[in-house]
């Protein structure tokens, strides 16, 4: 087996695979099972600071994304998709296959959106908007957008909020209720360190009520937020939950309950990686808004994606991530989120990167493995 170093899917914690492997009983007829769902549910949502209802969905974390915009697009619904990534755009397919009519604001993918440009563009443009997306980390670019600014400023013009939080959250500070989030998604593949299968969404007071308003039906069931509605007063699920998923996702939710360091540790990491990127002559695909949870840089000249990811692969048995979509072949991306965050496995992988290049010839300034070091004692030291 490899070593996962990769943006999601993540290394697992041998409790969270002990965790799925407990006794199933039938989630469709045993009430235990309602209660562990609801109680799993509250504590995601405690977890994200806020008292919103959240919803573990039977789906890798895509399914949240196009369930929040199934449930809130009706045909002909104007909304407004903040594009500066390839996930970020991605949203435009979601509300236009409801019947929705997207338009993108689309801006500089190296950099973060500019909430005064953003607000510039509301004012001159108008913001008969029914709601907006938007993503926290666009895992592709490693591209860190301001939630606590920007979805504020959305609500400001009575927009309704969408984010794709699936590779921030955990690893990145996301509070609901001070950001003022209608519908945040996540997934449980990356900085939650489960295993890939399952979605939540929380859910505001505000998009509840234009979810119930709607004066068209979901072109959806699966992805219907609303076929849950009064599922713990029936005890009855729409469909049989995928009870073992949901057993790992709650020891992985523990695990980071039950770890106070979490948050400054994946800053540590992260601005140490990209510092032993930036100091080892390496060019850093994103000019400013960088994530704590993946950092990416450009294949150098002189070798390929496709052979570092294979020699660190055969040589190292370290698994990294090229990107894809316009990024395909020309960036590499280091996930430190989740279980990956820790330094001896983001040492070995800075170390193996060293031989790496060495072999592929390709000369660094500085060793990334040192470097990396260097970073995370002076980090430590204060």
């Amino acid at each position: 087996m490899y070593k996962l170093m990769t943006p999601g899917p993540t290394q697992v914690k041998e409790n969270v695979r002990l965790a799925r492997a407990l006794e199933c009983t039938n989630p469709d007829l045993d009430e235990t099972f309602v209660e562990f769902y609801k109680e799993t549910c509250e504590q995601i949502s405690r977890m994200l600071g806020t008292e919103n209802e959240t919803l573990i969905l039977g789906g890798e974390g895509i399914l949240g994304l196009e369930a929040a915009c199934a449930s809130l697009t009706e045909p002909g619904d104007p909304v407004l998709v903040l594009d500066n990534g390839l996930y970020g755009k991605g949203f435009a397919d979601f509300v236009s296959l409801y019947g929705g009519r997207p338009q993108l604001y689309t801006v500089d993918g190296r950099n973060p959106i500019d909430p005064q440009r953003l607000e510039a563009f509301l004012r001159e443009q108008g913001h008969n908007y029914k709601y907006a997306t938007l993503v926290h980390c666009d895992t592709p670019s490693g591209i860190l957008n301001d939630i606590k600014t920007l979805c504020p400023l959305l609500k400001s013009y009575g927009i309704l909020t969408v984010v794709d939080a699936v590779s921030s959250m955990f690893g990145e500070e996301v509070q609901v209720d001070g950001s003022q989030i209608d519908l945040l998604c996540g997934g449980s593949q990356k900085a939650v360190s489960a295993p890939p299968g399952l979605a939540f969404v929380t859910i505001s007071e505000d998009a509840r009520r234009a979810m119930e308003s709607r004066k068209t039906k979901v072109s959806s069931f699966y992805a219907n937020l609303r076929i849950f509605d009064g599922y713990y007063e029936a005890k009855w699920f729409p469909y049989t939950m995928p009870i073992s998923d949901i057993y790992g996702l709650r020891a992985a939710l523990d695990n980071i309950q039950g770890d106070p360091g979490v948050l400054p540790r994946h800053a540590q990491m992260g601005q140490a990686c990209i510092q032993a990127i930036r100091s080892s002559g390496l060019k850093l695909y994103l000019e400013s808004g960088f994530s704590n949870t993946v950092t990416v840089f450009e294949v150098p000249e002189g070798t390929t994606a496709e052979a570092i990811l294979t020699r660190m692969k055969e040589k190292h048995n370290i698994m990294l991530s090229g990107s894809f979509g316009s990024l395909a072949g020309r960036v590499l991306r280091i996930g430190h989120m989740g279980a990956n965050a820790n330094e001896a496995d983001m040492k070995e992988t800075m170390a193996a990167l060293d031989e790496t290049f060495e072999a592929l010839g390709v000369s660094l300034e500085c060793s990334l493995e040192k470097e990396f070091s260097s970073n995370m004692r002076r980090a430590r030291n204060g």
